[in-house]
C-alpha cells in the first residue's frame, strides 16, 4: 500500500466513525438591511435600542410635536431652550423661553437648559442618531452643551444598518453620532452621564 492509499484509508475510517450530520438551523434571520427605510420593524427596533441606552422615547403625530416637546421640557423642569435657526416654527414650544442660535458663545449655551433639534438619519440596529449640522440641527456645540437634548426623528429617516446611513450622509459635513445620553465610566467602571454632552436624551418619533 502506497502513501496515497494509506491517507485515503485513514480518511474513510475517520468518516465512518463520525457522528451523523445535524441539520442546519435553517435560513439565516432576515437582516435589518433588508427592510426599507421607515419600516415599522425598524422604528420599533430603534426605540428598543434607544431605551437600552437610557434614552427616553416618545411617539407623536406631526401635529402634536410642539405639545410633545413642551411636555418633555416641562417634565424636565427646563425653562430655556436653544434651537437651530432652521428648526420648523411649529416644533417650537410656547411654554418656555426659546433662544435661536446665531453663534451664541459656549458660556451662554451652557447656561441654557435644553436644546431641540431634528436629525439627519437614525440607525435601528445600533440605536444611533446622526446629526450633520443641517439647518434644522445646527452646529455641533448646541447639541453638546445643554443638559437635555430633545431630538425629533421621522420614520423615513430610520434605516436598518450603518452602511445605509453612510450612504445618506456627506462625509465632509461635521457629523455627530449619538447613541443614548453622553456617558463614560470612571476608573472603577461606574457609569457617569453628561461628561461629553447632554445628560438626558429624549427622542420623539413622529407618526402619521
Amino acid at each position: 500500500m502506497n502513501a496515497r492509499e494509506v491517507v485515503l484509508a485513514r480518511l474513510r475510517a475517520a468518516l465512518a466513525a463520525a457522528p451523523p450530520a445535524v441539520p442546519g438551523p435553517g435560513p439565516a434571520p432576515r437582516s435589518q438591511g433588508d427592510r426599507p427605510p421607515g419600516h415599522p420593524d425598524l422604528v420599533d427596533l430603534l426605540e428598543r435600542r434607544l431605551t437600552d441606552y437610557r434614552a427616553e422615547v416618545h411617539r407623536a403625530a406631526g401635529s402634536d410635536l410642539a405639545a410633545t416637546v413642551a411636555g418633555i421640557l416641562a417634565a424636565a423642569g427646563a425653562r430655556t431652550v436653544v434651537v437651530p435657526a432652521g428648526l420648523p416654527a411649529d416644533w417650537r414650544p410656547e411654554t418656555v423661553e426659546v433662544v435661536v442660535d446665531d453663534g451664541l458663545p459656549a458660556t451662554r449655551l451652557a447656561e441654557l437648559d435644553a436644546v431641540v433639534t431634528a436629525a439627519a438619519v437614525a440607525v435601528a440596529e445600533t440605536g444611533t442618531i446622526v446629526l450633520d449640522a443641517g439647518a434644522d440641527q445646527g452646529r455641533r456645540a448646541i447639541s453638546l452643551l445643554p443638559d437635555l437634548h430633545v431630538c425629533v426623528v421621522h420614520p423615513a429617516q430610520v434605516v436598518g444598518i450603518v452602511p445605509e446611513a453612510l450612504a445618506r450622509l456627506t462625509p465632509d459635513r461635521p457629523l455627530t453620532w449619538i447613541s443614548g445620553p453622553s456617558a463614560t465610566s470612571d476608573i472603577e467602571l461606574n457609569r457617569v452621564e453628561g461628561v461629553h454632552g447632554p445628560r438626558r436624551l429624549h427622542v420623539v418619533l413622529t407618526e402619521g
